[in-house]
This record gives C-alpha cells, structure tokens and sequence, in this order.
C-alpha cells in the first residue's frame, strides 16, 4: 500500500510508521523533525519516504503533498497539547493549540483527499477527551471535539466517493508529549498497544477506534448523562486524582 502518516517524528505517529514501514508498504512519512524522520529512512531504506513541513502552513503542505502518488490510506497523526488558565485566559496559546490540531487537519485533507483511491481510507487522530468537558482542556479539548464532528461528517460526505473515514480517540498514551504531563494518566498504554489497536480498527475499516476501551466506554457512559450530572462527576474525579486530566 502507499500510506501517508503526519506527525510521523514521535510517539503514535512514529510507531504507526515502523509498523507499516515493517509490511513492506511505502509510508510517506510526514513531520518537522528532520532528524527523526531520517531514522526512518535508515531503517527501512527501500520503503520509507520522508516529508518534512509544518501541516499548520497551508503553503507548506500545497508544496510538498500536491506532487505525491495515489494513496491507500492517510492517517492525520499531528498535533500538539497546551493547557489553558481559564482564570487568565491566553488567546494566542488557544490560537496555537487550535492552528495545529484543527487547520493544519484542514490544510492536509484539501490536498491529500484528492490523492486517495477509491476504497481508500482517512483516519484523523482525536482524542477520548473529546467525550467529555475535561478542566485546562479549553483548547485542546475543543480541537479535539472539532475533529470528531469533522472526521463523523467527512465519514458520510466521501461514502459516495469511496473513501472510508476513520475517527481515532485514543486514551491516556505514552509519547514524548505526554511525558510533560504533572499528573496521573489512569489506563496509560503504549505506543506499540496504540498502534496495534488503530492498524487493526483500521484494517476492518471501523469508523470509530477508541481505547483502551476500559477507560473510554466509562467516558462515553459519563457523556450519556445530563450535563450537572457530568459536572458533578468531573469535579469529584480531579478532586482525587489532581489538576487536570487530558488524554490523547
């Protein structure tokens, strides 16, 4: 297959890319830290193709994606965490977190929708904290609850066309952006638990993909309940467990 991964210098992006790169598929492998994608190269030399540009500047992405090959499937991996004092509340840092997750989501299906084959695939990377108001989440969250309106109406928009749309909510992961993280991370999974999960949601073309599936159905139960008592819920849980509490 012919894939392209954004977000492919760390973490789930760059386990999915090992993954493929390792069934001998051609991973276009899309990121902005050349060193790291270099790696990839290095390892798997007759498969891996490396991108390097920031999905955030639509410029960028018209230069490098316009050129490339039909594909098989895309996965839109890239994306960053910021945290929000709702007390002072920082415009420009919203502006950032929202610029990455969600434009640069847009900037990539503008030029990468028209590469896809038909019965190929879209997956997006969400986050289960789009399930529920989750507190200092104020950008990031809400990025992440546009990706999944975006990723749920695009699923309906491209059936005509073929193109089958996947929506990713993982769960508390350990990546190098999450390492940041002052806080505990309840359920925390792997990278290579990750990628497992999403490549075989993604072979049975599933719409959604969440996990692990025991800390996100008990979301997905929260999320059912009226608002006051989804409030009451949240503030009981980071009064126990700490400051903020953001998966993805």
């Amino acid at each position: 297959m012919n894939i392209l991964i954004t977000g492919s210098s760390s973490g789930i992006g760059m386990q999915l890319a090992r993954d493929y790169l390792a069934g001998a598929n051609t991973v276009y492998c899309c990121g902005r830290n050349t060193a790291s994608l270099k790696s990839l190269i290095h390892d798997f030399p007759d498969f891996a193709q490396i991108l390097c540009f920031d999905t955030a500047d639509r410029i960028d992405c018209s230069e490098r994606l316009e050129e490339l090959p039909a594909l098989d499937l895309v996965i839109l991996n890239a994306g960053t965490c910021e945290y929000i004092n709702a007390a002072n509340f920082d415009s420009e840092l919203y502006e950032r977190v929202v610029k990455t997750n969600l434009i640069g989501t847009a900037n990539c299906l503008e030029f990468l929708i028209p590469k896809l084959k038909p019965g190929g695939s879209l997956a997006i990377m969400g986050s289960s904290s789009c399930y529920l108001p989750l507190p200092r989440a104020e950008a990031y969250g809400a990025s992440k609850a546009a990706i999944e309106y975006l990723s749920k109406t695009l699923s309906i928009s491209l059936k005509p066309s073929g193109i089958h749309v996947s929506h990713i909510a993982p769960g508390f992961v350990e990546t190098p952006l999450t390492a940041l993280n002052n806080f505990p991370m309840p359920m925390s999974v792997s990278v290579k638990f990750a990628s497992k999960k999403i490549r075989s949601g993604l072979s049975k073309k599933k719409s959604e993909i969440h996990f692990p599936i025991s800390f996100t159905w008990i979301l997905k139960a929260i999320r059912l309940c009226p608002f006051g008592v989804q409030k009451l819920l949240i503030e009981k849980l980071f009064r126990s467990s700490g400051p903020t509490l953001n998966p993805g």
